[in-house]
């Protein structure tokens, strides 16, 4: 009889647990980034590195700092600032400023994050926002990029523009360069190639479901085919890949049900290639996740589960 009641026994959520574990996610999404981050060193050399290490070392050292003057249990053991700044670092041209890296970190940690309540409770993906308000700050030197162009040898690094704002035909870089990261593009979302193995190992992890990457870049091809734009163009000429993958993929940010995933990636792909079509930016990818986190609390009410035997109030 004890045998039977203590089976019985009612207890808190959650009910089933395993050792997954902040930190092993985080760490799994870093394992994830280093093939872009390794693409990224070759193609703009080490001065990428640098970047990287700026953007890292400032998140983590101004969650230190926050933790430590407002008195709260340090988490920088979870590891989730290290991803906050190479994701960051990744939405960088490799010519950023260092300074101006470190202010996208700290805004990014402090402001986004920490101010409301740390991990868990942030409104949106912190990286994103520290883009977007970098972009918005130093639009000179978030626009001005290093393009690998093809030489007796090899290739050199020359100054251009993005493949989605370049206007002559003759200066669009071939599906394989795009492919390999040989084209003009932020740190991490230039090498398709990197991103896909990063992508792929996360979803065999289990640490994502496909979810939203599939109906993510699925809308963009469907919308460019509408508009009559080459769809393979358009899913590797921007930040497409990286976006879907790790940025609109956050656990925080984006909806808990499936349904509620694949209204968000399908959200998130129509975003992007409106402000693509019509929009005065040529890439639309980070003001898309961004929309997106905002309604996601509204998708989760919208396609939540009723619990079983309840009954819906009229």
């Amino acid at each position: 009889m004890s045998t039977i009641t203590n089976k019985l026994t009612v207890a808190p959520s959650p009910h089933i647990k395993d050792k997954v574990t902040t930190k092993s996610l985080m760490l799994n999404v870093i394992i994830a980034l280093v093939p872009a981050g390794v693409a990224s060193v070759l193609i703009f050399g080490f001065r990428s590195l640098a970047l990287i290490a700026t953007c890292v070392i400032t998140c983590v050292v101004a969650e230190y700092l926050f933790n430590l003057v407002r008195k709260k249990p340090q988490t920088i053991g979870d590891l989730s600032a290290v991803v906050t700044g190479i994701l960051l670092a990744y939405n960088l041209p490799s010519t950023f400023p260092l300074w101006q890296a470190a202010v996208g970190g700290i805004f990014a940690i402090v402001l986004v994050k920490k101010l409301f309540g740390g991990l868990g409770q942030n409104f949106a993906n912190p990286a994103i926002v520290g883009r977007v308000v970098l972009l918005i700050s130093f639009s000179e030197a978030m626009t001005t990029w290093l393009v690998p162009h093809k030489v007796i040898g090899g290739y050199t690094l020359v100054s251009g523009a993005t493949p989605l704002a370049v206007t002559t035909a003759s200066d669009l870089p071939s599906y394989m360069e795009m492919f390999l990261g040989l084209r003009g593009g932020a740190l991490g979302e230039t090498c398709i190639l990197a991103l896909l193995i990063g992508g792929v190992f996360l979803i065999v992890r289990g640490v994502i479901k496909p979810i939203i990457p599939v109906s993510f870049l699925a809308t963009i091809a469907v919308c460019s085919l509408l508009a009559g734009e080459d769809p393979l163009f358009q899913l590797m000429a921007g930040g497409a890949v990286l976006g879907a993958f790790f940025m609109a993929t956050d656990y925080v940010t984006s909806p808990v049900t499936d349904m509620g995933k694949l209204i968000f990636g399908i959200g998130c792909g129509l975003i992007t290639m409106l402000i693509r079509l019509f929009g005065s930016y040529p890439e639309g990818v980070s003001f898309a996740i961004l929309l997106m986190n905002i309604i996601t609390p509204h998708i989760d009410s919208l396609t939540k589960s009723k619990p079983f035997g309840g009954v819906i109030k009229k």
